[in-house]
């Protein structure tokens, strides 16, 4: 019969958590420019993808909808660049940043109107 062994601090067994989602302060800078955009009238809805690859703040005109803009966030990015960036309803890249502060600033959310 085996005795049983006591290991401590093995290595080989700590568990990563990894956590895909945005952080409190990235969340919080989200959160603030759609309170900004929905006191304006130009969004009613948000809703988030999330995979292990990414996760995405979808913005809606209305609920209905695809939607209007994306903000992803990448865990696994060769390209730094690539860590954070805006695309709008068909994909197209309208900004990336390494830094979520600085797309959010960079993008002029009033110049893109929705066209019917």
């Amino acid at each position: 019969m085996n005795k049983p062994r006591l290991i401590v601090n093995n290595s080989k067994n700590e568990l990563k958590e990894e956590i895909f989602f945005f952080n409190k302060n990235e969340l919080k800078t989200i959160l603030n420019l759609y309170a900004k955009m929905v006191s304006d009238g130009s969004w009613k809805d948000y809703g988030f993808n999330i995979s292990k690859k990414n996760v995405s703040f979808n913005i809606f005109k209305r609920a209905s909808e695809n939607a209007i803009f994306n903000i992803y966030k990448n865990f696994k990015t060769k390209n730094d660049n690539l860590r954070y960036y805006v695309s709008d309803a068909q994909g197209n890249i309208l900004s990336m940043s390494k830094n979520l502060e600085t797309l959010i600033d960079k993008v002029k959310w009033n110049k893109y109107k929705i066209v019917n």
